[in-house]
C-alpha cells in the first residue's frame, strides 16, 4: 500500500512538543520558581502540601493563587471569592480577543486551552513568529507552562519544611514574572506610550483612591487604551 504524502497525514498527538518546549522555556524559567514559591507559602500557611498541587492544578491563575490563599485562610465569603476572582482574571477577556484559539482541534483540546490561557502563553503567541504557530504547538506550549507552574508549586510545599517560615518576599514573585514579561513585550515592539499610560494611571489611582489602586488602575489604563485605539482608526481614516 502506498504511503500518503505527508500533507496528508494526521499530525501526531506529539507534534509540536519539541518546538513548545523552545517556545516555553524562557517563561518556564519564571513560571516554576515562581510556582515554588507559593507551594512554600502553602506549605507555610498550616494546609497539607497536596493543597499546592490542587490550587494549581485546578485553579492556575497565578496571582489569583497568592489572593486566594489568604481568602481561604481567612474563610473569607464565597461572593468576597468570586468577586476578587472576577477583577483579577478580568484582562483574560481581551486576551481571548487575539488568542489563536481558533488553531485548536477539538471540544477537548479547545476546552482545556481556555482553561490554560495564561500571561505567559498569551505573551509568547502573542509576537510576530508565533502567528504560524499549528494548533497543537499552542496546546503543548500551554500545558507545559501549566506544568511547570504545578510542579513547582508542589516542590515548593514539599520542600517548604526545609524553608525558614521568617524569609519575605517570596510574595513578590508574581510581580518579578510581569516585570520581566513587560519588558520583553516592550523590547519586542518599543511601545512607549503604552507603559507612560501605564504609569500615569497608576499614579492617579494612587493619588485619587488609594484604597483602591489596582482596580482604579485598571479602570483607567483599560480607558486609556480605547482612546487611543480610537484614535489611532480615526487617524488613519476609514481605508486603514
Amino acid at each position: 500500500m502506498a504511503t500518503p504524502p505527508a500533507s496528508s497525514r494526521t499530525p501526531s498527538a506529539w507534534s509540536g512538543l519539541v518546538p513548545a518546549l523552545k517556545d516555553s522555556g524562557s517563561v518556564g524559567l519564571g513560571a516554576f520558581p515562581m510556582g515554588v514559591a507559593f507551594g512554600v507559602l502553602v506549605a507555610h500557611s498550616g494546609l497539607a502540601w497536596w493543597w499546592a498541587s490542587v490550587f494549581s492544578g485546578l485553579i492556575y491563575a497565578g496571582s489569583l493563587e497568592f489572593l486566594f490563599l489568604g481568602l481561604v485562610l481567612t474563610t473569607a465569603p464565597l461572593t468576597q471569592i468570586a468577586l476578587t476572582a472576577f477583577l483579577v482574571n478580568f484582562r483574560h477577556v481581551f486576551y481571548a480577543l487575539s488568542f489563536p484559539l481558533h488553531r485548536v482541534r477539538g471540544r477537548a483540546a479547545k476546552a482545556y486551552s481556555t482553561f490554560a490561557l495564561s500571561d505567559e502563553a498569551y505573551v509568547v503567541t502573542a509576537g510576530e513568529a508565533a502567528q504560524t504557530f499549528a494548533g497543537r504547538r499552542v496546546l503543548w506550549l500551554q500545558a507545559l507552562i501549566h506544568l511547570y507552574w504545578a510542579g513547582g508549586a508542589t516542590a515548593g510545599a514539599l520542600l517548604g519544611s526545609f524553608v525558614p517560615a521568617h524569609i519575605t518576599g517570596l510574595e513578590f514573585a508574581v510581580t518579578a514574572l510581569f516585570t520581566v514579561l513587560a519588558i520583553d513585550a516592550f523590547r519586542a515592539r518599543r511601545d512607549i506610550p503604552t507603559p507612560l499610560l501605564a504609569l500615569v494611571c497608576a499614579l492617579v489611582a494612587r493619588s485619587v483612591l488609594p484604597g483602591h489602586m489596582l482596580l482604579a488602575a485598571f479602570v483607567l489604563f483599560a480607558a486609556g487604551l480605547l482612546t487611543r485605539h480610537a484614535l489611532v482608526r480615526k487617524k488613519a481614516g476609514p481605508h486603514a
